[in-house]
């Protein structure tokens, strides 16, 4: 009995991760489209439906204006669907008659709205909760020299945030990497650190040697740059061996540092995406490394459900990706639509509207085939 309510608790447990995960996903489609829907509103483009999720209706409202408000079946998605988007209409107010400078600001507003809401959050979690920063829970005691110098003088100490790395904030592992990229084994490295103290912690500059080459295969690349700073490594029982980084480290900042903070941390998840398709495009980086709905659905779950500070980061990171991800120059995302109408703002004619759709809907079916792959390859 006792065993199956602990089986039953998991499951449950499982099910709420899960449930909120597909919340958060959920959350940020609709304010995507709320941007669309709202800058629509400001130009008096006429709007046919605003639907919460895809699929079936399970309930529809129609305003007197004839607009329609709908929330549908599958959770993960939503449109904000425009009189004429894809095609020729004669309705004055349909999307493809508004000017073109109107529309490319509609549809730059959904990503707009998914970045504001991520930049919120953080602003919020770093608030709320502090900064979450690179810890080095446990620091390779092992003594020798490099060229001479003890290495033992010239490395962290056990539980040291890292806050700088060569004059640079560090917000995330890519930063650090991005610093210490190209340097050698027996090089000297400048970091600010916030160090335990018998008084409590104190932020202090520490010189740190290499102890291995910082030269990185890609993003993920992360064995060789804890081997670089000297983080213990530790063997299970098992015989695999682990690397002994701490999982958090929070740290509290003043009001208007707190904000500028939040504003680059932002910036620098944006970056770490044209990184990835950087490092895809060039081979460095395997499609192994991405996931789809259903991973993301998996890692989201996961993470959210630890802590406020968690379910807020992970809320924001995603944010942040659907807003840079939108803007992508891809068939079907709103990137390329800007595109073609850019390209008709300057032309003053539009691209052949069925020459246009098509380009999108085989874009739109690249993708789905894009994200049904990356899942796969996380099965095997």
């Amino acid at each position: 009995m006792h065993l199956a309510l602990l089986s039953f608790s998991g499951v449950m447990s499982t099910i709420g991760a899960v449930c909120l995960a597909i919340l958060i996903l959920l959350a940020m489609i609709t304010v995507h489209e709320f941007g669309h829907y709202v800058a629509g509103k400001i130009f008096k483009f006429k709007i046919n439906e605003f639907a919460i999720g895809f699929g079936p209706a399970l309930f529809k409202h129609t305003k007197k204006n004839g607009e329609i408000f709908s929330v549908r079946l599958l959770p993960l998605g939503g449109y904000c669907a425009f009189e004429g988007e894809d095609e020729e209409n004669s309705h004055p107010a349909a999307f493809n008659n508004k000017k073109p400078w109107q529309r490319i600001i509609v549809l730059f507003a959904g990503a707009f709205m998914n970045y504001v809401l991520a930049l919120v959050l953080i602003v919020v979690s770093f608030f709320a909760c502090g900064q979450l920063l690179l810890m080095t829970y446990r620091v390779d005691p092992a003594e020798y020299t490099q060229n001479g110098i003890p290495v033992a003088g010239y490395s962290f100490q056990d539980e040291d945030v890292i806050l700088e790395c060569e004059g640079k904030n560090i917000y995330l592992t890519s930063d650090l990497m991005s610093a210490l990229g190209g340097k050698s084994e027996g090089d000297m490295v400048e970091f600010t650190v916030s160090r335990k103290t018998q008084t409590g912690r104190e932020v202090m500059q520490i010189s740190v040697i290499l102890r291995a080459d910082a030269h990185f295969e890609n993003l993920t690349d992360t064995n060789a740059l804890w081997d670089a700073i000297g983080i213990l490594k530790q063997t299970n029982e098992s015989g695999a061996s682990s690397y002994m980084v701490a999982s958090a480290s929070y740290r509290g900042f003043g009001f208007f540092e707190t904000l500028g903070r939040s504003f680059a941390y932002s910036f620098r998840i944006g970056g770490t995406i044209f990184k990835v398709l950087g490092q895809l495009l060039t081979g460095d980086l395997g499609l192994s490394a991405f996931g789809g709905p259903i991973t993301t659905i998996r890692l989201t779950s996961e993470i959210a459900s630890r802590s406020l500070q968690q379910f807020l980061e992970i809320a924001a990171y995603i944010g942040v990706n659907l807003a840079v991800f939108n803007l992508l120059p891809i068939p079907a995302l709103d990137g390329s639509k800007i595109i073609f109408t850019a390209i008709e703002w300057v032309r003053g004619k539009p691209i052949n509207r069925k020459v246009e759709a098509v380009i999108h809907a085989a874009g739109f079916v690249l993708l789905l085939g894009f994200a049904v792959l990356v899942d796969l390859l996380q099965l095997f």
